[in-house]
This record gives C-alpha cells, structure tokens and sequence, in this order.
C-alpha cells in the first residue's frame, strides 16, 4: 500500500513539474497529490479504511492520466534502477522524491511554493514541501535511502546513462547528463538530500 501509493505521487508530482504545457493534466495531478497527502497515511494505518483506499484509487488513476504531461528524473532512474535491482517500482520513486526535488529546486521554487499553498501546509514553500515528503515517507515507513534496498554505487555510471537514455528523461524541467543522473544516484544511495 504505500509503496503503490507512492508511486501514485510520483506520477502526479513529476506531471506536476514536467516541462510540458498541458494545464488540464497539471489540475488533475495538483488534485491527486491533495488527496495522496489527506488518504495515504490512514490507508497505510488502516488496510480497511475504504474511504482511504478508494481516495487512493482515485490519486492513482489521477496520476496516471496526468503523467500523459510527462515525467522526469524519478522515473529515469527508478527505470534504470527497476533493470539492474530487484526492487519495487513505487519505492524506488519514493526514496528517490526528495533528491530529485533538490536536484530541480531552482527551476521548481515558484510552482513548488504555489503546490504547497493548494496543500495548505503550514509554511507555504520549497523547503515546507520537501520536508512534508520526508515526513510522508517515514509514516508510511519508506526508507531514506537505496542502501536500505541493499543498492550500492558501485554502477552509478551505468545507471547515469541509462537514466539519461531513459524516455521519462525528456520530461524533467532540467536536461541532466549521464554524469549529473550519476551524482543523483550516489546521493540517494547515500543518504544525501
């Protein structure tokens, strides 16, 4: 459950903040990451809260229209990663979130900010955003990091080029090289954000 439903907000959040002009799927996407942030942690707690789950089901199927937009980074490399790893698709993006997040901020700030307004988080922002994902991620219990799936660096340079060559690549609102999707990767393995 909250491995898929991370996954759901991948999609809506990298819809959200791909390069594309396409404002129906950026409403659709700001509304199922609003329902992710309101259903997620109770439909973890509770398997058999349906109102819970049926939100979820909704976020998901939102995503999952909304990612017609694009998607980015995350994706590249939880692509990359899913090829070389045995490990979930929907975790892989949620460890991944907040070190893409970072690696987009200066081009994300502005659109940042006005998601956190919609999420009516306390502190409207870039850094009220980031840290409402790490929060996510330990109540739904998603590691920091991809050593906790046992994914070390040692083919970070496989996995740059791979995640560059990756088709969700096209759509993060910055073109990395090989090299900076290297340096993401190590981040993430390590623990930096």
């Amino acid at each position: 459950t909250a491995a898929t439903g991370m996954d759901a907000l991948s999609h809506c959040l990298e819809a959200y903040c791909a390069n594309a002009y396409h404002p129906m799927a950026e409403g659709i996407a700001v509304e199922g990451i609003r329902l992710v942030k309101g259903f997620l942690p109770r439909a973890v707690a509770n398997g058999e809260d349906l109102e819970a789950r049926t939100q979820m089901l909704v976020a998901s199927a939102m995503g999952a229209t909304a990612f017609q937009r694009g998607l980015g980074a995350m994706h590249a490399i939880a692509h990359s990663l899913g090829a070389l790893y045995d490990a979930h698709h929907g975790t892989l993006n949620a460890i991944l979130m907040p070190y893409v997040l970072q690696a987009n901020r200066s081009v994300l700030e502005e659109r940042i900010t006005r998601l956190a307004r919609y999420l009516d988080l306390p502190e409207p922002g870039f850094d009220a955003f980031l840290q409402w994902v790490l929060v996510l991620r330990r109540q739904v219990n998603i590691p920091n990091d991809l050593s906790a799936l046992n994914i070390d660096a040692t083919q970070a340079d496989v996995v740059g080029a791979m995640s560059a060559r990756d088709p969700a690549a096209g759509g993060n609102p910055i073109a990395f090289s090989a090299g900076q999707y290297s340096q993401l990767f190590r981040a993430a393995v390590a623990g930096k954000v």
